[in-house]
């Protein structure tokens, strides 16, 4: 179990960049606005939830690297070794951005619900989070291809 929880959050993490290089792209497209990110970071910091505080560009960036990891992790609990298919990872990255931007952070009153938050940025977050659901899988499965032996019953055809 433990070996499952480090790839997946490996492949989290660098599902994570490439998500946020999507994020980045729609910035200079001027898509975004705030990065969700941000702002949940600053919800979290002591003071009014929507008032720029010192930190919080770090502990945001800080805190999507980790819940990116946490994500990577969980799925690859679930998967418990066997070969993750790429429409899976999709689908899981698209669950992710349901339930956080139609879910909790709508609910603890951060941003506004996507169907009600800036389209560009809804549009950009999607997009993200389909790259995330797309990386997390391609990056587990090529980890453990290495690792063959322990899962012998397992076909470790790369997902494509």
């Amino acid at each position: 179990m433990m070996r499952n929880l480090e790839e997946g959050a490996l492949s989290g993490v660098l599902a994570t960049a490439a998500m946020s290089a999507v994020m980045l792209a729609g910035d200079r497209a001027g898509l975004m606005g705030e990065h969700p990110p941000k702002r949940i970071a600053r919800a979290a910091l002591p003071g009014h939830k929507h008032r720029p505080k010192p930190g919080e560009g770090v502990l945001g960036a800080v805190a999507h690297f980790a819940f990116g990891a946490a994500s990577g992790a969980l799925f690859a609990v679930t998967m418990d070794g066997r070969e993750t298919r790429l429409p899976l990872g999709i689908v899981y990255g698209l669950a992710i951005w349901a339930v956080s931007y139609q879910g909790w952070v709508p609910g603890l009153g951060i941003m506004p619900p996507a169907h009600r938050d800036r389209p560009g940025r809804q549009v950009v977050m999607v997009a993200g989070h389909v790259v995330y659901g797309t990386v997390l899988p391609l990056v587990l499965n090529r980890l453990r291809q290495g690792d063959r032996s322990r899962y012998p019953h397992h076909d470790w055809v790369m997902a494509t």
